[in-house]
């Protein structure tokens, strides 16, 4: 067995969850509640309105085994506010992130920062006198090389919107 292989193996699978909720006080706490019962991190969470005001969607990832997580969605679904719950692992969907980070740069590297940020087609939303921030959208393993290669141009802020996603075709997020 290649040591790929192992370390996949003993890596949790990340998971994308979507929920279709009513738009209501206290919903996101009761949601959350249900993860933390099961000893499950959320790694990211988005939260924002639906096409009709009274309901909103969230996009929830997190990292664990399978059947822990079925336990969890089926739970999820039983709450009153919950109209419905879906795992989108291994489905058919456009995912993106947005990222801003912040690097602490003088200007004799910002020509090397400039190319990688051409290269993951990211852009220059502000410049300072001795730092720049930069935009970037794509998906998470996008983001994660992005970031990896300005690591060392002194990253001073980093601020994530978590997974976005929707299902293709007629399937339902």
């Amino acid at each position: 067995m290649s040591a790929a292989t192992q370390l996949a193996q003993l890596s949790p699978q990340i998971h994308t969850i979507s929920l279709f909720v009513n738009n209501a006080p206290g919903v996101l706490v009761r949601v959350a509640l249900v993860f933390s019962q099961r000893g499950f991190n959320i790694e990211s969470l988005v939260v924002s309105p639906g096409a009709e005001g009274r309901f909103a969607r969230m996009t929830i990832t997190c990292s664990g085994e399978s059947e822990v997580l079925e336990q969890i969605i089926k739970k999820l679904a039983k709450l009153v506010d919950v109209v419905h719950a879906i795992d989108h692992t291994g489905d058919l969907a456009y995912e993106t992130e947005i990222a801003l980070i912040k690097i602490e740069c003088p200007l004799e590297e910002r020509t090397a920062i400039l190319q990688i940020t051409e290269h993951f087609k990211a852009r220059v939303v502000d410049y300072g006198a001795d730092s720049m921030i930069l935009q970037a959208f794509g998906s998470s393993e996008k983001l994660d090389a992005l970031i990896s290669l300005l690591h060392p141009f002194s990253i001073a802020e980093l601020v994530r919107s978590g997974k976005l996603l929707m299902a293709r075709g007629k399937s339902t997020t």
